[in-house]
């Protein structure tokens, strides 16, 4: 998953020109919640594949749960990895003193961006009151995340929060799978650890709890990256990202994907769908049907063998001039719709 904001201003224009019609109750307050769930729900479920899409590729836009699920219904998507901000702010979460706005790569020849000792004081203390209250936050405001999203025809299959990485504590870990259990997840997802030791861990918890732990590479991703990992836990799976792993070049191609997803569909939880170039030719994230990522053959092979597994829309290419994210979105929906429904 890319930490940087498309290039262009698009979304900003977007924000600002009052185009957002169609969250707009939501952004009046809650109280007009229900009447817009009143609404057809939407299906992204094709040919028996379920396309999803990870709630990171509204992160342009404000985030509350409310909102959030708002996305999810005008993008058309009927399944979700939900990351975590929105749901652990709706149950309560500590708000952040020391908020740091999402940064992309430092400019070449410039370091990224360092804290100050004093921010860095603030962030450890701020850290701290989290982890206390996570291993002590009641489960039912994300149980009436669960119910919200149901109602809307909306299923959340993973959750993505920041509670799963070798700095967090064992109960903060065992929130992160509590919590996704109560909100109908079957996986959190996290980047793949590059110690063994952290993904034992994880894997023996998720085995304490019955919750898959979803592991996610970016251009690292071989076919034998994740080896170790799911050989260390029954509870130990694969996130796929095919963009990044046809991004990353060398000895992905398209036929070595294909095969890695065939070889490891029992281990598969869910997977990621963009559109990016080859190395070869860049590795840019693209408009669908602009890279080289084998959307069709994807899909295509995941319907001919039924497999149960999403295919997750992660939107990272840059907005183009006049649209949004969640135009964006439902545009992937389509195209992928096109696919399976031929």
């Amino acid at each position: 998953m890319s930490t940087h904001l498309p290039k262009n201003s698009s979304r900003r224009q977007f924000l600002l020109s009052g185009s957002l019609a169609t969250m707009g109750l939501f952004l009046a307050g809650k109280a007009n919640a229900s009447s817009l769930l009143l609404a057809a729900k939407p299906d992204s479920k094709f040919a028996g594949v379920q396309i999803g899409a990870i709630t990171y590729s509204y992160r342009s836009l404000p985030g509350s749960i409310e909102q959030v699920l708002q996305y999810c219904i005008d993008s058309n998507i009927s399944a979700i990895e939900l990351m975590g901000d929105a749901a652990e702010d709706f149950a309560g979460k500590p708000k952040n003193p020391n908020p740091r706005p999402m940064m992309g790569p430092p400019a070449p020849g410039q370091a990224r961006p360092q804290m100050t000792d004093e921010q860095r004081a603030k962030m450890a203390a701020y850290q701290k009151e989290v982890a206390e209250w996570r291993a002590s936050v009641s489960m039912d405001k994300f149980k009436e995340v669960k119910k919200m999203f149901d109602k809307a025809g909306i299923d959340i299959y993973a959750f993505k929060p920041n509670a799963l990485g070798p700095n967090n504590t064992d109960a903060e870990v065992e929130y992160a799978l509590k919590a996704a259990k109560a909100l109908g997840a079957k996986s959190v997802t996290i980047e793949l650890p590059t110690d063994p030791a952290q993904s034992q861990r994880l894997g023996d918890l998720g085995a304490k709890h019955k919750m898959y732990i979803g592991y996610h590479l970016h251009t690292t991703a071989t076919d034998t990256a994740w080896d170790v990992a799911l050989g260390q836990s029954p509870y130990n799976s694969m996130n796929l990202d095919c963009g990044h792993y046809i991004a990353a070049g060398g000895n992905n191609t398209t036929a070595s994907l294909l095969k890695l997803i065939e070889s490891k569909a029992d281990r598969i939880t869910s997977m990621h769908i963009k559109d990016r170039k080859n190395k070869d030719n860049g590795g840019q994230n693209q408009v669908w049907g602009q890279g080289n990522t084998p959307l069709k053959e994807i899909l295509t092979l995941m319907k001919e063998k039924k497999y149960k597994f999403p295919a997750t829309i992660e939107l990272e290419y840059d907005i183009p001039a006049g649209s949004d994210p969640v135009s964006e979105v439902k545009k992937c929906v389509a195209y992928a719709k096109n696919i399976l429904v031929e």
